[in-house]
């Protein structure tokens, strides 16, 4: 396994980003398409991700009409834990694309913040 992992959807211009980014700095990184169901990510994975996020835990959360449709609200997604519910049983609503580098994970977004991430 790479020391990145870059939690990619290819249909998402910002993830893209991420990986084109990381391709232009010669970085190694395992690309994990998180909405292929071979490839969603376990409890376990999502923990690790948790454990590592710069971010607040909430915004790993899409809030998008998927997000509505389940009838989703921030309350909902306040807390690691419900985070962690949320995004096992819907992993399609994981925010993109999410890096993780060793003992950091960071949401690429702004896509400013890719490249020095992966330099840092």
């Amino acid at each position: 396994m790479s020391e990145v992992q870059i939690y990619h959807n290819p249909n998402c211009s910002t993830s893209k980003h991420a990986v084109n980014v990381a391709d232009e700095l010669g970085v190694d990184y395992d690309v994990i398409k998180y909405m292929l169901k071979s490839q969603q990510p376990d409890r376990a994975q999502l923990e690790s991700v948790i454990a590592k996020i710069e971010d607040p835990v909430t915004d790993l959360v899409r809030r998008d009409a998927n997000f509505k449709r389940l009838g989703l609200s921030d309350a909902d997604v306040a807390t690691a834990d419900q985070v962690l519910e949320v995004l096992t049983a819907h992993p399609q609503l994981l925010q993109r694309p999410v890096l993780v580098k060793g003992d950091r994970a960071i949401i690429g977004r702004p896509k400013t913040r890719v490249a020095e991430f992966l330099q840092g």
